[in-house]
């Protein structure tokens, strides 16, 4: 029977949002960098409560102001967006490859 949104096993696997997994990356970059939520905000040009957001994955920041974080911590949106791509497309600890395509295919 074929996994629907409403079924255990959907349940049980939560796939992350693009927002969580960009903001954990922002932040582990502005952390390997030794750098505070204010400098990096500062740099950006947006208010550090604003910043903690996106990097706790609670804001979906505009496009605008994820190029702004990315400039001031000296990434590029290319490289950004790969790298997050690459981490959403690494299968989980315990996910079958491909378990989430079905779910996609349901929400086009």
């Amino acid at each position: 029977m074929p996994e629907t949104p409403s079924s255990p096993d959907h349940a049980a696997v939560r796939e992350p949002l693009w927002r969580e997994a960009l903001g954990a990356r922002l932040r582990d970059e502005r952390r390997r960098r030794d750098e505070t939520l204010g400098d990096v905000a500062r740099r950006a040009g947006i208010s550090l409560q604003y910043l903690s957001e996106i990097e706790r994955g609670i804001k979906e920041p505009s496009s605008e102001m994820i190029a702004a974080v990315a400039g001031a911590l000296d990434l590029t949106l290319l490289d950004l967006t790969v790298e997050v791509s690459r981490q959403l497309s690494a299968p989980a600890a315990g996910t079958p490859r491909g378990a989430h395509r079905g779910a996609f295919a349901l929400a086009a």
